[in-house]
């Protein structure tokens, strides 16, 4: 007999004595104050019970309740019939939640084990800056870095990281909750990272270290590669012009035919002495070899000195610079260079910027102020010729890409002066981007930060 039976039991018995008792109080008055006493008596000692036992069973189901999360708590059996659905519910319950959870522990170990077979390291903070996760490939750095020391889970990212670059990624990304990207060299000697820091939803970052040493160090070769062999150029060029110049200039006796082949050899050396030149500058550039000495200077003034220095190459072909909407104000720029991104796509606009119908190629360079997305001033070169397709605006800056290979080889062009240009203009911390449409011209633009006087 189960316990709820047992008191199910004594509940009729009491109901049945309570009825004698009042039997007996009806036909002998007398003797009730007994009676009443005794059915008192008899129903708090088993209300006292059955109370004890609910509380015990219903705190058996509540802890079986609250251990859900940490265990399966299996097939409960209350000890009153009336707990049975409670009781079969809280199991059920607890059949989901295991499933749950273990689901959750699979995909974690998966999560885990994906990071941790990555290249790349991996950690991630909490809002304080905490570590509360990394990869396997951080634990392999870290020693390197600082012997006897590991990455532990709950320090301070910089008790374990004193790398500056990676420390102000993470600051800039739990404070400003933006993307934060830099390159470090000193969290391993020898070794350069790329680092990417990108907050979480629910707060925290997760910073991501590529390992990019060997693709510099492999840059870095070709540089070296190119500057010499431009380098060895110079002067075999430079004699081969300076005699083929003499010929023309003071052989009276040469044939036609012959001043047309020493004119060719002329012509082509003169070419491949620009090549080599424009690579020089080109190896100078991504070395960061050319020192810029950036200061304030009017917009205008670049404009006007651009348009004066190309002024020779107009009266040679015949065309129209023109200067158009201008501005006064200040921007913060190496002279020298951006004179050089102006005089690139000036050139490039009176060789490729002649328009069907028209003998001469027009440009229109201008510079307006601009505040998205920061206060700065953007340039433009403005053709009207054939304009370029679309499919080439996105690989015009590459080294020796040519839209149009025959007519740039005709024009002298090297292929190189685009991607020259594109690399003055980031290392100023500007951006540069080409608009054109078919047979209405093409536009190039470039953007330079304003000084701080123009800006307040």
């Amino acid at each position: 007999m189960t316990r709820g039976l047992f008191f199910s039991f004594f509940i009729r018995i009491t109901i049945a004595l309570a009825f004698v008792a009042a039997m007996r109080i009806w036909f002998n008055p007398r003797g009730w104050m007994f009676d009443v006493v005794l059915i008192i008596g008899w129903a708090a000692i088993n209300a006292f019970l059955l109370a004890r036992s609910v509380r015990q069973n219903i705190a058996r189901l509540q802890a079986s309740t609250a251990a859900i999360p940490e265990r399966h708590v299996g097939v409960i059996d209350p000890t009153y019939s009336d707990f049975d659905a409670l009781a079969r519910a809280i199991s059920i319950a607890s059949d989901h939640v295991e499933r749950a959870l273990n689901d959750a522990s699979e995909s974690r170990r998966e999560l885990e084990a994906m990071i941790d077979s990555m290249q790349n390291a991996v950690v991630a903070v909490d809002a304080a800056g905490r570590i509360q996760w990394s990869n396997q490939r951080l634990q392999r750095l870290i020693p390197d870095t600082s012997p006897g020391r590991a990455v532990r889970i709950g320090h301070a990212l910089v008790q374990t990281i004193r790398d500056p670059s990676l420390l102000e990624c993470v600051r800039v990304a739990l404070e400003q909750r933006v993307v934060s990207e830099a390159r470090s060299t000193s969290l391993v000697p020898g070794r350069i990272f790329e680092v990417t820091v990108s907050p979480m939803p629910g707060g925290g970052a997760v910073a991501v270290l590529h390992d990019i040493t060997r693709i510099e160090q492999v840059e870095r070769t070709q540089r070296d590669f190119v500057a010499n062999v431009s380098h060895e150029l110079r002067t075999p060029l430079t004699s081969i012009s300076g005699y083929v110049e003499t010929l023309l200039d003071h052989e009276a006796s040469l044939s036609p035919q012959a001043r047309e082949f020493l004119s060719t050899i002329l012509k082509n050396a003169t070419r491949m002495n620009r090549l080599t030149e424009d690579l020089l500058v080109m190896a100078r550039v991504e070395s960061s070899e050319q020192e810029l000495h950036p200061a304030p200077i009017p917009a205008d003034v670049l404009v006007h000195d651009a348009v004066q220095a190309m002024s020779g190459l107009v009266q040679d072909t015949e065309a129209v610079l023109e200067i158009g909407e201008i501005t006064t104000a200040e921007v913060i720029a190496d002279t020298d260079a951006i004179l050089q991104v102006l005089s690139n796509l000036i050139e490039n606009g009176i060789k490729y910027g002649q328009a069907r119908n028209e003998s001469h190629s027009r440009i229109l360079v201008s510079a307006r102020e601009v505040s998205d997305p920061i206060d700065a001033v953007e340039f433009s070169v403005r053709d009207f010729g054939s304009g370029i397709a679309s499919e080439h605006l996105t690989r015009i800056f590459e080294r020796f890409y040519r839209v149009d290979k025959a007519r740039s080889r005709e024009s002298g062009g090297t292929g190189l002066g685009l991607a020259i240009a594109r690399h003055m203009v980031l290392t100023h911390g500007g951006a540069i981007r080409a608009e054109s449409e078919l047979n209405a011209g093409s536009t190039f633009l470039f953007t330079l930060p304003k000084a701080l006087s123009s800006a307040e």
